[in-house]
């Protein structure tokens, strides 16, 4: 075979790899459980400070942050209205769709919602959050052209029983209304609301603003569903193909995002010279701010042996780790060590949702093997529990009981 004629192979090999199937649906997963779990958990510990984060009783008031964002051109429901039931409205239902996200209920629309949640709550006070904030920024971004729900969801459950590959779909009544509420939404913020002042702004891209991003959303949703419901023939297979490359390339940015994240960090700690003799680690173990456990950090402190290590340690497989991407073997052993990195950031440093946020990009290179073993490990477990828990009216368990494969008791 000549070269080209290899060349052109290998070309087709992976156009249909592509193409034909959305790639890593375990690790997109994961992903998304990872961030939205990580974005509800911030939002239900701060419901009693929300307003003063977020909401009219922030120090970084309604007015100037709407002053920066006619600026900087962000996107940010919050600043529709000043009004403090608008505030409330956003923010429970940032917290809704980040809970229907992690179970997987409509994830294609509640990605989109959890964005707006995100990029919402987010831009509203800029000066609220840190390096884990910024990470769910960009990846609730992300989510949404993923097939995030493909296992592990509702979703995937729902089409499991209802049979998602047919050529003629159920009707989806409940898509359909969701469909129509959002639209109905979306149409009423830009006609009787202030968005309008801010949908037409510049958006995610140069020149493309967030009103048409939104509505080109809404679209597509409903261009989805009349091709599933209406021609499943070639223009199905088209639009099926143009969703599992999107899905592929948006897992590729979130990877090569987690990349420049760890490149980004290790050689800019590189330059420090605090970095470079080895003594980094020691003072924000002496900050109070960074010590929610003071005696755990004095013992830390006190062996100067081990600070030098874990500084060095840090910088090493923050640096090495894009590199360890060709190697499989050391790709895993390089992750478990960041992973466990960032576990001793969230307990001596007390920065628990940067940790969970880290862990949860970290979590796209999982291997494939490791999250099959687990899915199967913890179905086990569940189809255990559940066998436990069930008994015929009138009858209680015991532990002599049988269990037949159809979940009733046997005498």
């Amino acid at each position: 075979m000549t070269p080209s004629a290899r060349l052109q192979t290998a070309v087709a090999r992976g156009y249909t790899r592509v193409t034909a199937s959305a790639l890593g649906p375990r690790q997109s997963a994961v992903v998304r459980i990872g961030f939205s779990f990580t974005w509800l958990l911030f939002l239900v510990r701060e419901w009693p400070h929300r307003r003063e984060l977020y909401g009219p009783d922030a120090p970084w008031n309604w007015d100037m942050a709407a002053r920066l964002i006619d600026g900087n051109r962000a996107f940010s429901a919050l600043m529709w209205s000043d009004s403090t039931v608008w505030f409330e409205i956003v923010y429970a239902l940032a917290i809704v769709s980040s809970a229907l996200l992690l179970v997987g209920w409509r994830t294609r629309t509640m990605s989109v919602l959890f964005m707006i949640g995100v990029l919402s709550l987010q831009n509203r006070s800029i000066f609220v959050g840190d390096g884990g904030d910024n990470l769910i920024h960009l990846m609730s971004m992300y989510l949404v052209l993923t097939r995030c729900g493909q296992v592990w969801s509702l979703d995937a459950r729902r089409a499991a029983r209802g049979g998602a590959d047919r050529a003629w779909p159920p009707r989806d009544t409940t898509g359909i209304v969701l469909w129509a509420v959002t639209g109905t939404a979306l149409l009423w913020a830009q006609l009787f609301t202030d968005a309008r002042l801010y949908l037409t702004a510049d958006g995610p891209l140069p020149g493309l603003g967030w009103g048409t991003v939104l509505w080109g959303l809404w679209l597509v949703h409903a261009g989805w569903w009349f091709v599933r419901r209406y021609a499943p023939g070639e223009p199905r297979i088209v639009m099926d193909a143009l969703a599992k490359v999107a899905h592929n390339g948006a897992l590729l940015v979130i990877m090569a995002e987690v990349c420049l994240l760890y490149a980004s960090a290790g050689w800019y700690k590189i330059q420090g010279s605090r970095w470079q003799d080895g003594t980094a680690l020691y003072y924000p173990l002496h900050l109070d701010y960074f010590s929610p456990w003071p005696w755990l950090a004095d013992i830390v402190a006190s062996s100067g042996t081990l600070v030098m290590v874990l500084t060095y340690g840090t910088v090493i497989v923050q640096v090495a780790f894009p590199f360890t991407l060709l190697n499989r073997r050391a790709k895993n052993a390089m992750l478990v060590l960041l992973m466990l990195e960032h576990l001793g950031i969230a307990v001596l440093l007390g920065l628990p949702f940067f940790s969970l946020a880290v862990v949860a990009a970290d979590a796209v290179f999982l291997p494939t093997n490791v999250l099959r073993w687990a899915e199967a490990r913890l179905g086990r477990a569940r189809d255990r529990l559940a066998a436990r828990s069930v008994w015929l009216p009138g009858q209680r368990a015991r532990e002599s009981d049988e269990v037949s494969p159809d979940g009733t008791l046997v005498r």
